[in-house]
């Protein structure tokens, strides 16, 4: 057999075809994955950025199955939480052990379930101790299931659980989560901006470096200026408004689409900058979890049939 020196565009096309396919497959459970993974790092872009790697690992760890997935929110639920510890350990955190002790059973109350406290737990559980209440209280699996997905026994997770209520129990979550943004307007991004609300197409290209990369969350990537102008925006701006907000703590751009009842959120795009010109340039256009969030977060609607997406 001849090698192959290149990858195809058959060998794309099937592939993105596939993964559509997995994508279609697991969608009830995605949103619940969203949020677990949003509460393991205790901060929605982490969040985001765990999920799509987990997502990404689901999907790639497919060819090395040798029998169907038959529970598949089991499934992704333990992948994101090996992405998750083995991350965790690549940064040197504590992940924690989940010993098997005598523990009196805690009464949880529903106010502890408040958002605001999930998102606020990494603080004072360990990433293996957070993840099997995550699994146990929030999400719903059985003390089995989650000894299964986080390497531990029923009575470890059990007990650890009692221990992780008692924690939360007595932790003081008046003191929310703040974060640190830049209040000065970057010279790049305002001509950004003004070169897309403009629809300047080339005025836009101008701020890219020839060797931006361009990525589209579980969409499509490319990797030079030419790739872009040959590729995704080669139809042009979509001549839409865009503006820059502040999301979780973080600048992003966010571009408006003009829907029947005002504004409504097509895209969140966030840019790095060096040297004055526009190196990476990342959009959530296709991430339907993550644009939900941040439209009930912004206060305004999500757009939610934009082709080639449709989320109605």
């Amino acid at each position: 057999m001849k090698p192959i020196d290149h990858i195809t565009k058959d060998i794309v096309d099937e592939t993105r075809k596939a993964r559509s396919e997995f994508f279609e497959i697991i969608s009830d459970y995605s949103t619940d994955l969203w949020n677990y993974c949003k509460y393991l790092t205790g901060s929605p872009w982490d969040g985001e950025d765990l999920y799509q790697e987990s997502i990404i690992k689901a999907f790639g760890l497919l060819p090395q199955r040798w029998s169907e997935i038959t529970d598949k929110k089991h499934y992704l639920f333990r992948v994101a939480t090996n992405t998750w510890i083995d991350l965790c350990r690549k940064l040197k955190r504590e992940v924690g052990l989940l010993d098997e002790v005598s523990e009196a059973n805690e009464d949880f109350s529903n106010p502890l379930l408040l958002e605001e406290v999930l998102i606020s737990l990494d603080d004072i559980l360990t990433p293996k101790q957070l993840a099997a209440f995550l699994l146990l209280n929030i999400f719903q699996f059985s003390a089995e299931e989650v000894a299964g997905i986080v390497q531990s026994t029923p009575g470890g997770v059990y007990s650890s659980v009692q221990r992780a209520k008692r924690k939360i129990a007595s932790f003081d979550f008046t003191q929310t989560k703040s974060g640190l943004y830049s209040q000065e307007k970057n010279v790049t991004i305002q001509s950004y901006l003004e070169a897309f609300n403009k629809g300047d197409l080339d005025g836009m290209l101008e701020l890219f470096s020839v060797q931006a990369q361009n990525e589209a969350y579980l969409g499509f990537q490319e990797f030079s200026k030419d790739e872009m102008i040959k590729g995704s925006l080669r139809f042009g701006l979509p001549g839409h408004r865009a503006d820059e907000l502040i999301l979780w703590n973080k600048p992003v751009i966010v571009v408006f689409a003009d829907g029947e009842q005002g504004p409504e959120i097509h895209d969140i795009q966030v840019q790095e900058i060096e040297n004055g010109k526009i190196v990476n340039h990342k959009s959530y256009f296709f991430r339907k979890e993550f644009i939900l969030a941040a439209a009930k977060e912004l206060g305004v609607k999500a757009q939610l049939k934009k082709p080639p997406v449709d989320w109605i």
